[in-house]
């Protein structure tokens, strides 16, 4: 087991106040966003209605998400890269939700929002079911290092459920 040293860590808690850490998702959505690309611009607290959910309220913490549409399938899901501006709790499920696209497989923010044809229902169903939450990946991880000063960038591949249910997008028939 490792520990950050005290200034390590403070230097990297400093990024992320100045919003420099890179941070990249993918999101798989239902539904097209329109437009393809933009910024969702949503402060971020407790729900009043829910309080197990977050949400845009007026009193909450500014949030900033970009988002990118990399494919469709139909106008039934898309694949999407958002990349934070800021970081709070839930906050690409709530700003996706927001603008009534929902994370596929989210079963706080997402319920009730999958209507699939019945031919669907086949071709995505065992994708769907393999998904044991909702289809966000946090695939790209960049920052200074804050001893040496050097640029470190992780990058993670689609897991295999999520592998899965872009392959199964890819052949349904839309």
């Amino acid at each position: 087991m490792w520990s950050l040293n005290p200034s390590v860590h403070q230097g990297l808690a400093k990024q992320f106040a100045a919003h420099t850490i890179e941070r990249v998702y993918t999101a798989f959505v239902w539904g097209v966003p329109s437009p393809r690309e933009g910024r969702i611009e949503g402060a971020i607290g407790r729900s009043p209605v829910n309080r197990r959910k977050m949400a845009i309220t007026r009193g909450g913490k500014p949030a900033i998400t970009h988002y990118k549409t990399l494919a469709t399938y139909g106008d039934l899901a898309a694949k999407l890269e958002c990349r934070l501006e800021t970081g709070r709790t839930h906050q690409i499920r709530v700003h996706l939700t927001s603008r009534t696209h929902p994370l596929i497989g989210d079963p706080l923010y997402g319920k009730g929002r999958r209507i699939l044809r019945r031919d669907m229902e086949a071709a995505l169903g065992p994708a769907l079911e393999g998904l044991a939450g909702q289809a966000l990946h946090a695939g790209v991880l960049g920052f200074k290092h804050p001893g040496t000063g050097k640029r470190l960038r992780f990058e993670s591949p689609l897991p295999p459920a999520l592998a899965a249910l872009e392959a199964a997008l890819n052949r349904a028939e839309l």
